[in-house]
């Protein structure tokens, strides 16, 4: 059987991946096998913290929220529950921009919140009929 040498794929390959783990601590830079396995890791890391990055980008507008309507004196839930029976439609990026950047504005969202809650909506409730089931023989 003929022996096979590495060819320029091979090289290619290995060169990819230790260019990719340039800057890590150790061997994990230098040797092959240890630079492949922590670049394998590195990428699963990213690819797990771009959802968490969302996650915790949401925490930190709702905390922002919360502490400017404690700051206009009601709670971070009926604030946005008045806002949607105010039929008002902003996302928390927004609210939380407004909240540091514009307080002014802020307080007029609370107020148009706090009417919206004076007045909720008319729930519609429907009538159901339930039939009832015919007794079972013995």
């Amino acid at each position: 059987m003929p022996r096979v040498k590495g060819g320029y794929v091979t090289r290619r390959r290995r060169k990819a991946v230790l260019k990719l783990a340039k800057g890590y601590y150790g061997s994990k830079h230098t040797l092959y096998k240890t630079a492949h396995e922590q670049v394998m890791r590195s990428m699963q890391y990213a690819y797990r913290d771009r959802k968490q990055r969302k996650r915790e980008f949401r925490k930190l507008w709702i905390q922002r929220i919360n502490a400017a309507c404690q700051l206009n004196g009601t709670k971070y839930s009926k604030f946005i529950n008045g806002l949607a029976q105010a039929d008002i439609q902003v996302n928390r990026k927004m609210l939380a921009d407004m909240a540091v950047n514009d307080p002014n504005g802020f307080a007029k969202l609370v107020e148009a919140s706090n009417k919206g809650l004076a007045k909720p909506k008319k729930k519609v409730v429907e009538n159901v009929v339930v039939l009832q089931q015919a007794p079972k023989k013995n």
